[in-house]
Parts: C-alpha cells; sequence; structure tokens
C-alpha cells in the first residue's frame, strides 16, 4: 500500500479558492487531513483549523486545547466555535450534533471559501449503510457526496475515497498525536454499533466491503443526478413559478412512481424534508384521487397543503394567521408588514390611488368581514367583492390574508387586485399603486 500524501487528494481542492476552513476534532481522521494540507506551504495563509466545542463531553475543553496547541505547531491558524448542540424532541443527539456543527461552520464561509470535513471510505459505507437499514431510496444510498454547496462557499470531502487503513498509517508514519472520543467505543448509538460490532464481523468475510459499498454509492449518486434532472424538467412544466403550485390534472397524468419521484422532488424544492411514503400515500389520495371540489388541509414541518381548482398548494402556517381587526397604514411608510408575514408596499406609477389622496386621508387596513362591494373603473354597477375574487380566481385563505384598504373610511382598495372608481386617478408618476406578497413558503 502506498503512503498516503497531499498528491493524493489535491485535484479535490481547487487551486483558486478562497480561505479553507478544517472542521478539525482533533481525532486521527481530522488531524492527518489537517497534517496533509499544513505540508503545502502555498496553503498556510488560507488554513484555518476550527473546533466546534458541543460541550457534550466532560473532556471538551481539553480536546479544543490540544487542537489549539496542534494547529500552532503546524504553523496554522485555530478557531474555537461554541454551540448548543441540545437535540429537539425526536431528534437523535447524533443529528443535532452535526446540524449545531454544520450551522456554525456556515457562519464562516464566504464567497469560493472551502470547508473540508475528514470522512473517509469506511465512513461512507456506515451512512449507505444505516441509510439501507433505515428504507432509503436512491438518494439516500447515494451517502455523502465528495463535493457540494455550502452556504456560499463549498463543501469537500477529500479523504471520502481513502480507506481508514491509509489513515492510520500515515499517522504511524508522521508520528501523529490524536485524542480518542470514549463515546466512540458506545454502541449505544447506531453508527458505532455498525463500527464496532457489525462491520468487523462482514469485513471477516468481505475483505473490500467499503471499497465495493462505496462503489455502489457512487452508482446510487448518479442515478440520483439523472433523476433529479428528469424531476427538475418535469417540475417545470407542473409548477407556476410564481407560487410553486402544481398542477394537479398534469401530475395525475402520470405515472405513479413519476408522480412519487416530482412530490419528493417538489418538497426539496421548497427547502422541505423528504416526505415520507405515508405522507406520499396521503397527498395522492386527498389531493390527487379526491372529488375536484374536496377541501383537504394537510400539516407538515410548519406547512400546509392545500388544494383548490386543481392546483396543490403548499403555504407556510402563518397564511393562515387573522389579520387585526383594524390596522392603520401611516401614509409615510412605503411597507407594512402584516401579522400573517404579507407584505404590502407602494410601487409609484401613472395609473392608481392620487400620491395627493394617499397623503390626505387616514389610511385604514381591514379583513373582510362579508358583504363588501366595489365599484371598478370601466365597469357597470357595484360588484361583491365574493364574486371578483371567485372570477379572479383568487384561493380562499388568499382572500382572507389580503387586507381591505379604507381611506377616510371609505373602502378604496382590495390589496395587490382592486382600486375603487372613486380613488382611481391617472397621472404621470404621481399614483401608488399597491403590491401584495405572500409569506414566504420557506
Amino acid at each position: 500500500m502506498s503512503l498516503l500524501d497531499y498528491s493524493s487528494i489535491a485535484h479535490l481542492i481547487p487551486a483558486n479558492s478562497g480561505n479553507i476552513y478544517i472542521a478539525y476534532s482533533g481525532g486521527i481522521d481530522s488531524h492527518v487531513l489537517l497534517h496533509l494540507c499544513a505540508s503545502q506551504a502555498d496553503l498556510h495563509a488560507r488554513i484555518t483549523a476550527v473546533y466546534v466545542h458541543h460541550g457534550l463531553q466532560a473532556q471538551a475543553d481539553d480536546w479544543a486545547a490540544h487542537c489549539d496547541n496542534q494547529s500552532t505547531a503546524l504553523g496554522i491558524g485555530f478557531l474555537c466555535l461554541k454551540v448548543d448542540a441540545k437535540a429537539a424532541n425526536g431528534e437523535s443527539p447524533e443529528a443535532a450534533a452535526r446540524q449545531a456543527r454544520y450551522k456554525a461552520l456556515m457562519t464562516l464561509i464566504q464567497s469560493d471559501d472551502l470547508v473540508l470535513f475528514a470522512q473517509h471510505r469506511e465512513d461512507q459505507m456506515e451512512t449507505v449503510l444505516l441509510q439501507l437499514f433505515r428504507g432509503a431510496g436512491v438518494r439516500g444510498l447515494a451517502a455523502m457526496p465528495l463535493a457540494a454547496p455550502f452556504g456560499r462557499g463549498s463543501l469537500i470531502r477529500p479523504l471520502l475515497p481513502i480507506p481508514k487503513s491509509a489513515i492510520r498509517e500515515y499517522a504511524r508514519v508522521h508520528r501523529l498525536n490524536w485524542v480518542e472520543d470514549p463515546s466512540n467505543q458506545s454502541s449505544d448509538f447506531d453508527r458505532n454499533f455498525l463500527r464496532n460490532q457489525v462491520i468487523p464481523l462482514l469485513k471477516q468475510r468481505w475483505p473490500s466491503l467499503d471499497k465495493t459499498v462505496a462503489r455502489s454509492a457512487q452508482h446510487c449518486a448518479e442515478a440520483s443526478a439523472l433523476i433529479a434532472t428528469w424531476n427538475s424538467a418535469h417540475l417545470g412544466s407542473l409548477a407556476n413559478p410564481e407560487d410553486n403550485s402544481l398542477n394537479i390534472d398534469k401530475l395525475k397524468s402520470l405515472e405513479d412512481a413519476e408522480i412519487t419521484g416530482l412530490l419528493r422532488h417538489w418538497f426539496s424544492s421548497l427547502g422541505l424534508k423528504p416526505p415520507s411514503q405515508a405522507l406520499l400515500q396521503t397527498v395522492k389520495q386527498q389531493f390527487l384521487h379526491s372529488d375536484a371540489f374536496a377541501n383537504p388541509h394537510l400539516v407538515t414541518q410548519g406547512h400546509v397543503l392545500k388544494k383548490y381548482r386543481q392546483t396543490l398548494y403548499c403555504l407556510t402556517e402563518k397564511t393562515f394567521a387573522p389579520l387585526p381587526d383594524a390596522q392603520d397604514w401611516p401614509a409615510e411608510k412605503c411597507t407594512m408588514r402584516l401579522a400573517n408575514d404579507c407584505v404590502l408596499s407602494l410601487t409609484t406609477t401613472n395609473a392608481g390611488i392620487s400620491q395627493s389622496l394617499w397623503h390626505g386621508s387616514e389610511i385604514t387596513l381591514k379583513p373582510r368581514s362579508g358583504g363588501e362591494k366595489l365599484k371598478l373603473a370601466n365597469r357597470a354597477g357595484r360588484h361583491d367583492l365574493k364574486k371578483l375574487f371567485q372570477e379572479a380566481g383568487i384561493p380562499p385563505w388568499e382572500r382572507q390574508s389580503r387586507p381591505l384598504i379604507y381611506l377616510n373610511g371609505q373602502l378604496a382598495a382590495v390589496a395587490g387586485l382592486w382600486i375603487a372608481e372613486w380613488a382611481c386617478a391617472q397621472i404621470d408618476a404621481g399614483c401608488y399603486r399597491i403590491t401584495w406578497q405572500p409569506p414566504q413558503s420557506v
């Protein structure tokens, strides 16, 4: 076995990158990665070793001091970031620590910066097995990518193709000094159970297991990329770019497997976690295969799935927050954020509410109470707002989240939609148009 050296990973670290942050726990893997990179004199000024202090181990302060000393000995900058890694209800301690670590590191990353993690080929194998035991699909079985976007920069795992044996040999030859986390010996955690009890037994039978499983992960990654490309292309023909809603009739015309993949991709595009198989089945039953006039309401991950006129929406729960009975809008304010996180803005136009009328009035925002009518320019008669909303295809929840705008107690406009004839004017750059922005979906 040839000795690991920097040339083994150099092609994975862009030469024109910005700062290089190395996630440094003080363990053998991250210490070998730090030592490898520190062997390149031209990288010294750009490298910072970062110890994330989770506060979960009694020795954490000692480990931080060790990492500081080792970094100084290598001529490398050092940072210690303290985080709150307490697990939320239903969250595993490992997941909580990982999320806290990633969040802390992301605060450092600027454009073109890199953060390097020291996961290796055995780590990849463990991840594949854990995903397999959890019933993951192709995307999950792709496990950890070699490189991925990370904040404004990139995350790279240069040791991912490297076997653990090569890392141990490098540490032995260079007489490195690292720390051992005693919790790694406990098989209470799933990954440790695999590492300590299951994988050694499997390797007795299949010595190259880490290599072959990593190869399977690569195959899954390639398949996942192809599927993502297909999903992205088809989602573009199904989704409304303004609100990311889906056309149900077009979605129903696809094969069931295609629907499943597109719904997963839709969730991902909205910044949500992949939906479970049970949730996907519920979505299909309640939104795709139900009566066209059904009004399902499904809550997941702080969002609400709704259906209107054969369109599937994913909305934040804030969307349904009630508006105050009345709220003043100071005439000098150009924007207003409402209780439901919707935003009203004034835009200068040639046609709309005259600026002199706006600034000379007492402006009040009110929710619909029912029975309101509006006389529109170029239309005969006064019209019920209910009928106007129906004609315009405005979903019911949106009708409640768009406030009515009163000038001196008289209904003048519906936010982002209509202006009453009496309040309309045409003056070059002398009018306001009111725009309405719904809550962000993510």
